[in-house]
């Protein structure tokens, strides 16, 4: 049986770790070659031999998504080294727990930068090559804080709430266009990053990378005439509707 996404190339963001590197194993596993791009080349390294396994093709983008010329050189060299680009999925993201008043001007531009900012100028670079793919696709990961708010996470909450409003934005834009724009909003996942700010929550209620990585798959593989914008994701044990 073909695979899906044979010919095709997708960049992820975060894809050292957590689920950015499920993420580019599922797209690899439909033959997709997958930039790989995140700060630790070691990270980065794991993911590569997994991606190999799972039958796709890869290259490792070393990138710092504070810093605008490192996230358009990863756009640059996309293009320069595979011609195209169908799909790009800004899975990155950091976060910080603290009351409002403790919160530093650094901490916060560090969330609005890596986790707004980047997707902003990494979508903005990669239109010219994603208008050119028959099908093309962004996929942003959001939270669940994208559309509630959690006391000590201020700075998180707010960029990821600039995140969910420039992917509505962007998606109004592109209607009619050969791009679709989804946003992913999920709650507790089982990373490093959650476990750290939600030590509260059992590991075994936590949703899987794996879980959210299909979805993603799904996304980028529907043709048909119905549009997920957005989808909202809960932890099974959680209160329906934005429970978290």
């Amino acid at each position: 049986m073909a695979k899906q996404l044979t010919g095709k190339v997708a960049i992820v963001t975060g894809a050292g770790r957590g689920i950015g590197r499920a993420i580019s194993i599922a797209l690899a596993r439909e033959a997709a070659t997958v930039i790989l791009a995140a700060r630790s080349i070691d990270q980065l390294q794991q993911t590569a031999r997994q991606v190999k396994e799972a039958g796709g093709k890869e290259f490792i983008a070393v990138t710092e998504l504070t810093e605008e010329e490192s996230i358009r050189n990863l756009v640059k060299v996309t293009g320069e080294k595979l011609g195209r680009l169908d799909i790009l999925v800004n899975n990155a993201g950091v976060t910080h727990s603290a009351k409002l008043e403790d919160t530093k001007t650094e901490d916060w531009q560090r969330c609005m930068w890596v986790n707004a900012r980047a997707p902003f100028i990494l979508c903005r670079e990669a239109l010219p090559l994603l208008r050119e793919s028959e099908a093309g696709y962004i996929v942003n990961i959001a939270s669940v804080v994208g559309v509630k708010g959690y006391p000590l996470q201020s700075a998180y909450t707010s960029s990821k709430h600039a995140l969910r409003g420039m992917t509505i934005s962007l998606a109004e834009e592109l209607r009619g266009s050969n791009i679709r724009v989804h946003l992913l909003c999920p709650g507790g996942v089982d990373t490093e990053m959650v476990q750290n700010v939600r030590p509260d929550i059992d590991k075994a209620d936590l949703i899987g990378p794996n879980e959210i990585a299909e979805l993603v798959l799904y996304l980028v593989t529907h043709k048909g005439n119905a549009v997920m914008d957005e989808l909202h994701i809960r932890r099974a044990s959680s209160t329906p509707w934005f429970g978290g």
